[in-house]
C-alpha cells in the first residue's frame, strides 16, 4: 500500500528567471519550519541551460523536489497543469519562480486547515519586494469577498488550494494566459466549501522591471483575459451583467441588468426643507426624486415620500408634478424618527425590492437604480449601499468601517477620482456596512431581519442594521458605480449621543477588526488617509 502524499504540493512554472531570484524562490520553500510538502518545478524550455542546471542541482539535494523538464515552451497554463498532474498533495500551493515564501507560509495554512473541515481555499495577505531586499506595499486583504473578485483578481497570492478541487475545476484553462490565476479562483470560488483568508503576509511579490509586480500596465493581455474570466464566470452563476473596462488596468466594471418584473420602491424622508445647492436655491426632495428618475431605465418604480407634517404644501404639489403615479405620500406627524419614517415608509410601499434614500441626495450615474438594485439577485446579498460625494466631489462614503472600538466612514473627503489603495474605491466589494443615505433592500430581507431599529432615532441605525444583515448570514455590497451627490447634514444638524454608539455597542460587541476594510494605518498607497467616525458624521 502506498504511502499518503504530503499536505502541500508547492507546484512552480519556470521560464528563464534571473538565476539567484530563481534560487532564493527555491530556497524559501527550504526555510520553511513546517515540513510536510513536496516542491514541483516545471523548467517550460527556458532558453538558457544554465536555469535547468541549478533546478537540477536542487532536485538531486532533496527527495521532496521534483523536477519536470518539457520539451517545448507551452507557457505558464500548460507548464502549470504538469505540475499540477505530478502533485500528490492534499493541497497545491502555487509559487511564481521569482517571488519568496515567508518562513512560516505553510505552518499557517497547515493551522488553518487543521481547524477547518471544509476549507477549500486558502489565500493570505501579501506585499513586495524589491530587487535589494526591501519589502514594502503590504496588501491587507479582505475576507472572502466574491463580488470584490469580480473586479480584480484580489486573492492572488498566496493561494493554497485542496487538489480535488482543483481537479474538478480543470485545472488551469487554456487562453487566459496572464490571467490564468484570476479565472482559476473565479471558477474555484464557485464550488468551495469554505474559502479562508489568513490576514498575514506569507507571499513576498518580488518587483522586476517590466513585471506585473512593477506595473498594473505591463501585461495588457492579462487584462483582456481577466475581462473574459469574469465575463464567463458571470454567465456561469446566472449573474445577467455585462463586464467593462476599469478605470486601470486589472479592474473591471460590472454592469447589471435589473429584471423588468422588479417593482422598486424609494422610500425617502422629508421635511421638505429647501437648501442652497451649486449656488442656486433648491427644494431638496424634489430634485432628489427628479434626478432618481431621470436616471433610470427601470420602467416600474414607486416613490414613498414620508413627509412630516409641516412640509410645505408646494413642495408636495411639486413632487406630484415631478412623479406623477409613482408618487405615495405618507404624512408623518410624530416626533422626529429617522428608523420610524423609514420603517413606516416600507410598510406603505408595496415594491419587491426597496431603496432607502435621503432627501438631501442628487443622482449622478445613469443606470444607479439598476446597479444598486440588481445585485440583491444574488440570495445571499441581504443590502448593496452607493458611492456618495459631498458636493466639492471628494467622497462622503465608500462603504463603513468597523475596526478600533468605533464606526468609520473609511476614505472620507480624499478626492473622488482617485482609485484608492488597491482599487477599492473603483470596484464593487463587500463591506461591513453602508449608510441608509442610499442603500437597497429585498422586502423579504427586511421583514426578516425587523427592518430598522426605533430605539435608534436619529445616529447608527444603518451600522445596526447592517450588523443585523451579516448576522443573518448575508453578504452587504457597496457599488463603485451607483453615485450620487450627498449634501450631507443639508437637513439638520450633525450630532451623535454617547447613549446611541453604548446602545449599538451593547448589541453588537466592540468592533475590532473589520472583515473588509484595513485600518487607515494599512493603506500604503495614501499618505495622509482621512477616516472619519460615524459619531461625527452620520445623516
Amino acid at each position: 500500500m502506498s504511502s499518503p502524499g504530503p499536505l502541500f504540493s508547492i507546484v512552480t512554472p519556470v521560464y528563464e528567471p534571473p538565476l539567484d531570484v530563481l534560487d532564493a524562490a527555491i530556497e524559501s520553500v527550504l526555510a520553511q519550519d513546517f515540513d510536510d510538502w513536496e516542491l514541483i518545478l516545471v523548467d517550460d524550455r527556458s532558453p538558457s541551460e544554465a536555469v535547468r542546471e541549478l533546478l537540477r542541482g536542487h532536485a538531486e539535494r532533496d527527495p521532496r523536489i521534483t523536477l519536470v523538464e518539457r520539451a517545448d515552451n507551452g507557457h505558464i497554463v500548460a507548464a502549470s497543469n504538469d505540475g499540477i498532474a505530478l502533485a500528490r498533495g492534499t493541497f497545491v500551493v502555487l509559487l511564481d519562480h521569482d517571488d519568496l515564501l515567508a518562513p512560516q507560509a505553510l505552518r499557517r495554512n497547515a493551522e488553518e486547515i487543521a481547524d477547518r473541515a471544509e476549507v477549500d481555499y486558502l489565500y493570505s495577505d501579501e506585499d513586495k519586494v524589491d530587487e535589494d531586499g526591501t519589502f514594502w506595499g503590504r496588501f491587507h486583504k479582505p475576507d472572502w469577498s466574491p463580488e470584490r473578485l469580480r473586479g480584480q483578481m484580489y486573492t492572488s497570492h498566496l493561494s493554497v488550494i485542496r487538489r480535488e478541487v482543483l481537479e474538478r475545476v480543470g485545472g488551469f484553462r487554456t487562453g487566459f494566459d496572464g490571467s490564468q490565476d484570476h479565472d482559476l479562483a473565479l471558477r474555484v470560488g464557485e464550488v468551495a466549501r469554505e474559502v479562508v483568508h489568513i490576514p498575514e503576509v506569507l507571499y513576498h511579490w518580488r518587483v522586476i522591471v517590466g513585471s506585473a509586480a512593477a506595473d498594473i500596465d505591463a501585461k495588457p493581455y492579462a487584462h483582456e483575459a481577466g475581462k473574459r474570466a469574469v465575463q464567463e464566470h458571470l454567465d456561469r452563476v446566472g449573474i445577467r451583467a455585462s463586464v467593462q473596462d476599469g478605470v486601470e488596468a486589472g479592474r473591471y466594471r460590472i454592469v447589471r441588468d435589473l429584471a423588468a418584473e422588479h417593482r422598486v420602491s424609494l422610500v425617502i424622508p422629508t421635511i421638505g426643507q429647501s437648501s442652497s445647492v451649486f449656488g442656486t436655491r433648491r427644494e431638496l426632495i424634489v430634485e432628489a426624486v427628479r434626478t432618481a428618475l431621470q436616471k433610470t431605465s427601470h420602467g416600474d418604480v414607486e416613490v414613498v415620500v414620508v413627509y412630516d407634517s409641516p412640509t410645505p404644501d408646494g413642495v408636495l404639489d411639486h413632487l406630484r408634478d415631478v412623479a406623477g403615479d409613482s408618487l405615495r405620500l405618507v404624512e408623518f406627524d410624530e416626533p422626529f424618527n429617522y428608523s420610524r419614517k423609514m420603517n413606516v415608509g416600507v410598510l406603505h410601499s408595496t415594491g419587491d425590492r426597496v431603496v432607502f434614500l435621503n432627501d438631501d441626495v442628487e443622482v449622478i450615474s445613469h443606470g444607479w437604480l439598476e446597479q444598486l438594485v440588481a445585485p440583491l439577485d444574488e440570495t445571499d446579498v441581504g443590502m448593496t449601499g452607493a458611492k456618495l460625494y459631498f458636493a466639492d466631489s471628494t467622497i462622503q462614503h465608500a462603504g463603513h468601517g468597523y475596526w478600533g472600538g468605533h464606526y468609520h466612514h473609511p476614505f472620507c473627503f480624499r478626492p473622488g477620482s482617485e482609485s484608492g489603495p488597491f482599487g477599492e474605491l473603483v470596484v464593487n466589494r463587500e463591506v461591513s456596512g453602508v449608510t441608509a443615505a442610499c442603500a437597497a433592500m429585498r422586502r423579504d430581507t427586511f421583514d426578516q431581519i425587523g427592518g430598522f431599529a426605533e430605539s435608534l432615532p436619529v445616529n447608527f441605525n444603518d451600522v445596526d442594521l447592517s450588523y443585523k444583515v451579516t448576522s443573518a448570514g448575508l453578504r452587504i455590497v457597496w457599488v463603485a458605480n451607483c453615485e450620487l451627490f450627498h449634501f450631507e447634514s443639508q437637513t439638520r444638524e450633525r450630532s451623535a449621543h454617547v447613549w446611541e454608539r453604548q446602545r449599538v455597542v451593547e448589541r453588537w460587541g466592540i468592533p475590532g477588526r473589520d472583515s473588509f476594510t484595513p485600518a487607515p494605518s494599512a493603506w500604503p498607497m495614501l499618505r495622509h488617509p482621512a477616516v472619519f467616525d460615524l459619531e461625527i458624521l452620520n445623516r
